[in-house]
């Protein structure tokens, strides 16, 4: 029986984990966040209602779920605290379950103000992010000036490790961006204020989960943003600032590998980004507009629009490799539904070289032409199906074809947004 399943988007973000993570949570004990911070966005849908969570795990919404953050994931109080007041406004008990680990590098004002200066000052280079201090903040903890969660509880030595990070960050607003500085007393004393608010929520992370191993307990490790924004394995430099693949699991949860039973990789059934960086298989045809209304594509965090494209088998079957995946959720497959003929991107070839990895030098991505095969579209609804023998059969050989050139089984399929629209072929818990 599966102890441990991790929850991973394998394309560029936005796969549909959050509904994904919330199906599964009512099967375990615990669900733990990792990496990331805020600039996440996890889309719930339950019978009917939305809810969307940028902090706090997906599992909070299942009664019998522990929910805890990890020492992996950038934490702004100030955010955390608007989230957490909107669930317990809708009736949904969050303090009583949630725990975060000490070590969490904390987003100061300071994050999102670098973060907005560095975006404008790449014109049209800029890397298209959040602007919610992510980047900056990770930069902190790696130069070892971050303030963490744990700091919060020392007056004393936050206000002499805020005094070193703020005069280094003013300098930076001031001189090289011409800016306005920040208050450092303004900055301490908020600090202080919303720590003071999750001050009973500090949990060692790392050594509850293992006590929740030890007592034979299921967990969940849910990831954010997918495995084509890694840090270090994604199209570099349009990437997000963590490390989105499966070894992010284990650094930022505090557990080791033998704590991974079972890899669930999320992947839509056809490929979206949102912001700057190559995409080889857009569209930029009404076949694409369609994709993106039908499958109202927004960020759940930003409400930026998402380009859309065909699936991409080739970065797919990587992020399969890269993350030992042990079967996928096909999500959104409704959303074709009405597409006549379907298109996979198979190979890439690049000048007179064909290629079924993605290239090694990140510049190269720009040179990219796609090689495609194509399938005939079912042309009848799939929304809402839950039994895999009630699909198209040329929805099934779509999926087949998937399995074949992604490197994957494929164990659920996602047929709309609530949590009953789903097909589980193999529950990723047996």
């Amino acid at each position: 029986m599966t102890k441990s399943i991790v929850v991973l988007g394998t394309q560029w973000g936005d796969e549909g984990k959050g509904k994904i993570v919330d199906l599964l949570s009512k099967d375990v004990d615990a669900v733990v966040r990792f990496q990331g911070g805020h600039n996440a966005g996890h889309t719930l849908v339950t019978d009917g209602h939305k809810t969307v969570l940028h902090l706090v795990p997906s599992g909070i919404l299942n009664e019998g779920a522990q929910c805890l953050i990890g020492n992996g994931v950038v934490v702004s109080l100030e955010a955390l605290k608007k989230e957490t007041e909107a669930l317990e406004a809708h009736g949904v008990d969050v303090r009583s379950r949630l725990g975060i680990s000490p070590a969490c590098p904390i987003i100061m004002p300071y994050h999102e103000l670098l973060d907005h200066a560095r975006e404008k000052a790449k014109g049209a280079k800029a890397i298209g992010t959040t602007g919610r201090g992510i980047g900056p903040a990770y930069e902190d903890k790696v130069s070892r000036r971050g303030i963490r969660l744990s700091d919060l509880y020392n007056p004393g030595l936050l206000a002499e490790k805020l005094e070193e990070a703020m005069d280094f960050h003013n300098f930076v607003l001031d001189r090289y961006f011409g800016m306005q500085t920040l208050s450092y007393d303004r900055v301490l004393d908020d600090t202080l204020q919303l720590g003071a608010c999750f001050s009973e929520l500090v949990t060692d992370v790392s050594g509850e989960l293992h006590r929740l191993r030890t007592q034979g307990k299921r967990i969940l490790y849910e990831g954010a943003q997918g495995s084509l924004l890694d840090i270090d394995h994604g199209t570099y430099p349009f990437v997000t600032s963590s490390n989105t693949t499966i070894g992010a699991v284990c650094t930022g949860a505090g557990v080791g590998p033998d704590a991974i039973d079972y890899v669930l990789g999320i992947t839509k059934a056809y490929t979206t980004r949102v912001g700057s960086g190559p995409f080889p298989t857009e569209l930029f045809d009404d076949i694409g507009a369609g994709i993106a209304r039908r499958g109202d594509e927004f960020g759940a965090t930003t409400g930026r629009p998402r380009r859309c494209g065909w699936l991409d088998a080739v970065a797919l079957r990587r992020a399969a490799h890269t993350n030992g995946v042990s079967g996928f959720c096909v999500t959104k497959l409704d959303v074709l539904d009405e597409v006549e003929t379907i298109k996979v991107g198979i190979a890439y070839r690049l000048d007179d070289e064909i290629l079924d990895v993605p290239p090694q030098n990140p510049e190269a991505w720009d040179d990219l032409q796609v090689e495609y095969e194509s399938f005939p579209g079912w042309m009848e609804s799939t929304r809402g199906i839950t039994r895999f023998d009630d699909l198209p059969d040329n929805a099934k050989t779509y999926l087949a074809a998937m399995e074949a050139l992604c490197g994957a089984p494929v164990h659920m399929v996602s047929t709309g947004p609530d949590r009953k629209e789903i097909i589980v072929i193999k529950h990723p818990a047996e």
